[in-house]
């Protein structure tokens, strides 16, 4: 296999420009592909995310990752906090869709895949279960995932009505994240709705792997055993990864590698591996 090159594109988003990593060993003929979906406050250059590109292009597969145009990131860093405050879970929704049709038509400077598979950390699972049933989509890994996009008690949400913003915290560098109405609004409306992921669960009709630590104090591992349950498929697959917090050892910048990670990337790129062609 020949070694991975790295190109970088934008493709309009629902906010702004959506930065796009492509990672390939070869751009010459069409091959299965995976995008990489990062969480709230996450992107795409954030601790794991560049060695498992990495990793999954020395495997054959073209590496998609992608800083949502809501993320509020460019160049690794907070630059638009604007851009953070109107995120919703719609703009990114429609910002991963909006890269799976570049790359299905040969946009992202390798031609259009033989198959995809989405991996979403976080977040970025709720993101990755609303297109899992785009053309072809044959294969999910999700890290992490929610099972409710209303992640915020009744009081919480009280206060951020009075105010207008939900202040977030970026704890690596003290920066404070506006986040505005329009998420809230969007959730309390949608949750039961359109952004219900235990229905969305339950509609992934392709092979899913739900990776999850049984101590992430961040997202509960409840929320993995939900929406394995909400699936009921004997092709989603619940791995439990005893005493992992939320993102697996794994802290930003990467330091290198950690056991229970390793366990994660390794089981990763198997089921791509055996769910791709």
């Amino acid at each position: 296999m020949a070694t991975p090159t790295l190109t970088r594109h934008q493709v309009a988003g629902a906010l702004g420009p959506i930065e796009v990593d492509v990672r390939a060993a070869r751009r010459d003929a069409p091959g299965p592909a995976v995008v990489l979906v990062h969480g709230f406050k996450g992107f795409k250059d954030w601790g794991f995310f560049p060695p498992t590109a990495e990793r999954l292009a020395r495997a054959g597969f073209i590496a998609v990752a992608i800083d949502l145009s809501g993320s509020g990131v460019e160049g690794g860093e907070f630059t638009r906090p604007d851009r953070f405050f109107r995120n919703t879970f719609r703009a990114e929704t429609a910002d991963l869709a909006a890269v799976l049709d570049a790359l299905a038509s040969g946009g992202l400077g390798v031609p259009a895949p033989s198959s995809v598979g989405l991996l979403g950390h976080s977040r970025g699972g709720a993101c990755v279960l609303a297109n899992a049933g785009r053309p072809g989509v044959r294969a999910l890994v999700t890290w992490a995932a929610i099972a409710s996009v209303l992640r915020w008690d009744e009081a919480t949400r009280e206060q951020w009505r009075a105010d207008g913003k939900l202040d977030v915290v970026n704890a690596r560098t003290g920066q404070v994240l506006p986040v505005g109405l329009d998420l809230l609004e969007e959730v309390e409306r949608e949750h039961a709705g359109q952004l219900d992921l235990e229905r969305l669960a339950g509609a992934v009709a392709v092979p899913w792997l739900v990776v999850h630590g049984t101590e992430d104090d961040s997202v509960s591992f409840l929320d993995a055993e939900v929406l394995a349950l909400a699936s009921d498929r004997a092709t989603t697959k619940l791995l439990a990864i005893e005493g992992a917090g939320h993102t697996f050892g794994v802290t930003h910048p990467w330091t290198g590698p950690a056991p229970m990670f390793d366990r994660v990337l390794a089981d990763t790129l198997q089921w791509f591996a055996r769910h791709l062609v």
